[in-house]
């Protein structure tokens, strides 16, 4: 039975026609398109700034079918098109994951449907995508038929106005602009702490929200927003808002809940962080607090399958938030407290576990990438000889080889623990590496030494289970030195080896996989609603993007989708 929490007989804090919670690629939509409809729009978002996943993105936005730009450059494409593909039960990765099998087909044809539209929408609102033909670059499971990638810019010059400066900031800042100068409010640093349901009626009449001002490190003050008009100044421990119309979720997954993850998948433990943090964490809030009025989860299979995004090797060595190297000059550099060293050729190290052992080729990563323009070819749609894949394990064993269970694992999580790059002087040379702060992060993610051994006795990080034995570490690197020799990876067949390891100092870096998309959440019909467990809506209550579930595919394209189709349903209401 579901849990209903009983309205407040009080007068609310705040109120607006649609409360939505989470200012992303998923709300910040919703927000402008109610408020094109009439409705008075307040954004709640936990943190200092708007944007979300989003705004630290690489700014690609797979909408297809039939969007202007598409029939610009003669690419044929229907929203039937993108509906056949994106539930095309036969399309199967090289590592044997399905994309599409798994996705809720209502869902999936609600966003068929309004897929151009959307694109049509991000452009009248002012975002500006790259010049040129929709593409495949960056395209995780975007279907067989067609290319749907558009990739939005942001040039650096016009201001940092964001964590990083990356082209996510195209999507966000232009939306943005365009929801403030409609009127919507911000109620900045408020995270969504419950969801209020009346018990009589049943319907979702508003949330609570607690005070969570991001304040640096050495500081006293709260960061604030690059912008103050239309942000609602409040800085009361919580406050209780009333949504007269609807409630949206729009706050962006479970990924950084280790709790929630791990009802996935029990392997990943505290050791992975996620991408995005420390902007912005992908709680689980919005589904946990929906799920305490009713809410069901939805789509659960697509968040443990080995393709696309769920799961990322890591970017930028030697720093804990190793997502992409971090701008030194990024509002939050003192969060994140190092830069990271990004690879240009991984023959330039190698990857070991706590213990000080290989496990993988390293020049191979993350799962494949997921189905996207011409993969298959010939392509039938629905065709059983489409499953018909060259198996590759190259594709699908990377993050299982790391996490796997090994020497240095303890109960009670048996955490396979951190990855550490192995690499020397030679190879600081050859990629033209800063190996000081802030570029590395000495507290625990980056080490160096003169010899092998003092390098292994060296690392000490919070998640390292046991000690690294100086004689494993000196085994591993002496047994791949000879294997450039030889011009023969004999254990895990990286092609050539090049570079041997042995002119000190040593490093060790900080290299991590971690953990990035949410494909599981609230159970949502073709209009956003959100449903319980009984299939049945829960009134005033809807959900897009990363807090949603049933939807395979990775990025910015559900989410501003969903955020439409939310906002301009929520604004409908009674």
């Amino acid at each position: 039975m579901a849990q209903e929490s009983t309205a407040p007989t009080t007068e609310p804090d705040l109120s607006a026609d649609v409360v939505i919670i989470g200012s992303g690629a998923t709300g910040l939509p919703a927000a402008i398109v109610a408020a094109d409809a009439g409705a008075s729009v307040l954004v709640v978002e936990a943190n200092y700034d708007v944007g979300g996943h989003a705004i630290l993105s690489g700014g690609n936005v797979p909408l297809g079918g039939g969007t202007s730009v598409q029939r610009q450059y003669g690419i044929e494409d229907s929203p039937d098109t993108v509906f056949a593909d994106l539930t095309d039960w036969s399309v199967v990765q090289v590592n044997g994951s399905p994309d599409y099998r798994y996705s809720d087909r209502a869902v999936i044809r609600a966003f068929a449907d309004h897929c151009a539209e959307t694109y049509e929408f991000l452009v009248a609102n002012g975002v500006k995508f790259k010049e040129g033909p929709p593409d495949s670059r960056g395209a995780h499971s975007t279907g067989n038929s067609a290319h749907r990638e558009n990739h939005t810019y942001w040039e650096h010059g016009a201001g940092l106005a964001s964590p990083n400066a990356r082209p996510g900031t195209g999507l966000v800042r232009p939306l943005e602009n365009s929801a403030r100068e409609k009127g919507v409010k911000f109620l900045l640093n408020y995270k969504m702490s419950s969801i209020i349901r009346d018990g009589t009626s049943g319907r979702v009449v508003g949330i609570t929200a607690e005070h969570t001002p991001t304040v640096m490190p050495g500081s006293t003050a709260p960061l604030r927003s690059y912008r103050s008009d239309g942000n609602i100044d409040r800085t009361e421990p919580s406050l209780t808002i009333r949504a007269h119309k609807a409630v949206i979720v729009a706050t962006g997954g479970s990924t950084s809940n280790v709790n929630f993850r791990r009802m996935f998948d029990p392997r990943l433990t505290d050791v992975y962080q996620v991408a995005g943090e420390p902007y912005t964490y992908q709680d689980g809030s919005g589904e946990i607090a929906g799920m305490a009025v009713g809410a069901s989860l939805w789509g659960l299979a697509n968040q443990v399958l080995e393709n696309g995004d769920n799961i990322r090797v890591q970017r930028a060595l030697g720093t804990r938030w190793n997502y992409f190297p971090w701008a030194l000059e990024s509002p939050i550099f003192p969060l994140v407290r190092a830069a990271g060293l990004a690879v240009k050729d991984w023959h330039d190290l190698i990857l070991v576990n706590q213990v000080g052992e290989r496990f993988y080729d390293e020049t191979q990563g993350d799962y494949p990438e997921g189905n996207k323009h011409k993969d298959i070819d010939p392509y039938t749609p629905g065709d059983h000889r489409n499953t018909h894949i060259e198996y590759d394990p190259h594709h699908s064993n990377f993050f299982n080889a790391a996490v796997a269970m090994n020497a240095g694992s303890k109960p009670p999580d048996y955490s396979g623990g951190p990855v550490w790059a192995i690499f020397d002087a030679d190879a600081v040379e050859r990629e033209g590496w800063k190996v000081t702060p802030p570029y590395v992060d000495p507290d625990g993610y980056f080490f160096t030494a003169d010899t092998l051994a003092d390098l292994a006795a060296a690392i000490e990080n919070p998640w390292q289970a046991v000690p690294m034995g100086g004689a494993t570490l000196e085994a591993t690197v002496r047994r791949y030195n000879s294997f450039v020799d030889s011009g023969t990876d004999e254990d895990f067949g990286k092609p050539s080896p090049k570079h041997k390891i042995e002119k000190p100092p040593f490093y060790a870096a900080w290299g991590t996989p971690l953990v990035h998309d949410s494909r599981a959440g609230l159970r949502i019909n073709e209009k956003c609603q959100v449903l319980d467990m009984n299939g049945e809506i829960i009134p005033g209550l809807y959900c897009g993007g990363e807090s949603a579930g049933g939807f395979n595919q990775h990025g910015m394209g559900r989410c501003t989708v969903q955020g439409l189709i939310a906002g301009r349903e929520a604004a409908a209401e009674g």
